[in-house]
């Protein structure tokens, strides 16, 4: 059995409680808070109390660096929540502190989400060729920048970003705490940003407040490549001479009309070729969940030295450094480039 524990009670910390007890192999044996108090989970106040094998660090932006270093000083390994440090400053200085450990890892999930995962798969599998292009319209700043990254390939080089904002009115039925009730348009902001990163390769981000769960808005995937292309659940591509091909990502999903076998997913096709299977079959979990559960899967792996590092300092840190860009691009109209870094170099 390979153990956590979680900093921080928060609804980020209590997901991976829940979520750890539905696992096999991977178990939740408390959680580190300032003040005590009774929890699903036993409460402790300092990480020296505690005896796990890696810590997940789930606190504010200003408190994960202090955390992770904390965590990395006592040499246990760290999955840090989204972003790991609040700037490019802090960045820089957690890099400095615990980069070179090789101890920290971050929880980027959103390409483990079964849609994306399929996508992703489709991608590397060479169905469109060579990926130049990802537009991404679904979530916000550095998740959209993963995503972005990841469907690339692209890695920790300079990125031109130039970015743009509006403000229209919109209605906004749903967030996070359920539905609002109001049906008047109130303002809300729209961010666009192009990400150069040189070579060919290029992202679109397109974000307005709360398209989370605002469900008036879409959520858009587009990946382009050299010989097709990828649209939300759907591929284009030239298989043969004078052959274009326009084939769907069907998900198979149990629990609809007469089917007993309960409400859960099951796979991504692509025609006959499996793109993605659930590896929870009977969990019942959302697509959020499974992505967690995967990379606490993943997590536990790397720890046990039987897996790979599931998503590296390096690459978070990076995907928060273009998604600052991005924010100061639109703040003071002109195009910022990102440098190299000391992850990076």
């Amino acid at each position: 059995m390979t153990t956590f524990v979680t900093v921080g009670a928060g609804w980020r910390s209590q997901m991976f409680w829940r979520i750890a007890e539905g696992l096999d192999g991977v178990d939740c044996v408390g959680a580190v808070v300032r003040t005590p108090r009774e929890l699903p989970v036993p409460a402790y106040g300092s990480l020296a109390e505690v005896d796990a094998d890696f810590v997940v660090s789930a606190v504010s932006w200003e408190a994960n660096p202090g955390v992770i270093t904390e965590a990395v000083g006592r040499g246990l390994p760290v999955l840090a929540e989204t972003p790991p440090a609040k700037d490019a400053a802090a960045l820089r200085e957690l890099w400095t502190a615990v980069g070179e450990s090789g101890l920290v890892q971050v929880a980027e999930q959103y390409l483990l989400m079964p849609a994306h995962a399929a996508r992703q798969a489709a991608v590397r599998a060479g169905l469109i060729g060579t990926p130049s292009q990802v537009q991404v319209s679904s979530t916000h700043l550095y998740h959209a920048v993963a995503m972005i990254r990841g469907l690339l390939g692209a890695g920790h080089g300079p990125v031109a970003v130039r970015a743009t904002s509006t403000t229209a009115p919109l209605v906004n039925p749903l967030t996070r705490d359920g539905w609002t009730g109001d049906a008047d348009p109130q303002p809300a902001e729209t961010l666009i940003a192009t990400l150069d990163f040189g070579d060919g390769l290029s992202g679109l981000y397109d974000f307005t407040d709360n398209q989370w769960h605002n469900q008036l808005r879409f959520r858009r995937l587009l990946v382009r490549g050299s010989h097709g292309e990828l649209r939300d659940d759907e591929i284009v591509r030239l298989t043969a001479p004078r052959t274009v091909v326009r084939t769907p990502l069907v998900r198979r999903q149990t629990g609809y009309d007469l089917d007993l076998d309960g409400f859960d997913t099951d796979t991504i096709t692509l025609g006959g070729d499996v793109l993605y299977r659930n590896p929870y079959p009977g969990r019942r979990w959302s697509d959020e969940e499974i992505a967690i559960a995967t990379l606490l899967d993943a997590t536990a792996a790397w720890v046990r030295g039987e897996g790979p590092p599931p998503y590296p300092l390096a690459e978070g840190a990076q995907d928060h450094l273009i998604a600052l860009a991005v924010q100061e691009s639109a703040e003071t109209d002109r195009t910022v480039t990102t440098t190299v870094e000391s992850w990076g170099s």
